[in-house]
């Protein structure tokens, strides 16, 4: 299962009122964990960086001179993102300025389908306590010493982490025996944990439970198995 984790930083809260992504940051998971791919890309939001902006997230206008624009990045983005589902805190700020991005580079918006909102996700699991990046990764006791601004590419990476979490978690070292000997080709026996071929264990009975059986059966009325049908099927029935 191919999903992927993205985050932005920006240069304000609002695409409406002009607020352009400055940094996109995008990592890959199979069946939940990282494979190792990653997207990342700074771009030029060609306006400034108010203040309190970069009090958040560290980037300044002069940080970001010379980097690419946007529609020079968007075919590699989409290349990456694919059709997967795409996995975000707080998704729709995230989908909100990446299609205002697409739309000034004429691209289509992303299929709103494939969000999966972490942050949706932590307040209907934990409706009373604080749900920020931060406090899911204190919560899971998910290391944030790294984590001095809001630097997009470490963001997903505690993402994955966090979403792992909200997933079920997994158990450090924990790996079933199926997949294992699935994945050296092992015959069946191995793969259930047994040494060898399974042997059919009989169960044997008696003379006297035996004895005491047919008297209790002798007893019934009329058992279903000496009617028809069953009875032209039973040998001497």
């Amino acid at each position: 299962m191919r999903e992927i984790v993205l985050d932005t930083e920006t240069t304000g809260l609002d695409p409406l009122l002009g607020d352009r992504v400055i940094e996109v940051a995008a990592i890959e998971l199979e069946n939940l964990l990282p494979t190792g791919r990653t997207f990342h890309c700074l771009v030029d939001p060609e306006r400034d960086i108010p203040a309190e902006a970069t009090k958040v997230h560290g980037f300044t206008r002069d940080d970001l001179r010379g980097k690419p624009l946007f529609f020079k990045i968007v075919a590699e983005m989409m290349e990456f993102l694919g059709d997967a589902p795409i996995i975000a805190h707080n998704a729709p700020f995230d989908f909100g300025f990446l299609d205002a991005e697409l739309k000034r580079a004429g691209q289509k918006p992303l299929d709103r389908s494939r969000m999966v909102d972490t942050y949706a996700i932590a307040r209907e699991r934990y409706p009373a306590a604080p749900n920020s990046l931060d406090a899911l990764c204190r919560r899971f006791e998910i290391d944030l010493s790294e984590r001095t601004t809001h630097n997009a590419l470490l963001d997903v990476q505690l993402l994955a982490r966090v979403y792992l979490e909200l997933r079920g978690g997994r158990q450090p070292g924990l790996t079933l025996a199926a997949n294992a000997a699935q994945e050296d080709d092992a015959p069946i026996a191995v793969i259930a944990g047994l040494a060898g071929p399974r042997v059919p264990r009989p169960i044997l009975l008696d003379a006297a439970t035996l004895a005491a059986h047919a008297a209790f059966v002798a007893k019934l009325k009329d058992p279903l198995w000496q009617q028809p049908p069953f009875a032209a099927a039973t040998p001497g029935g």
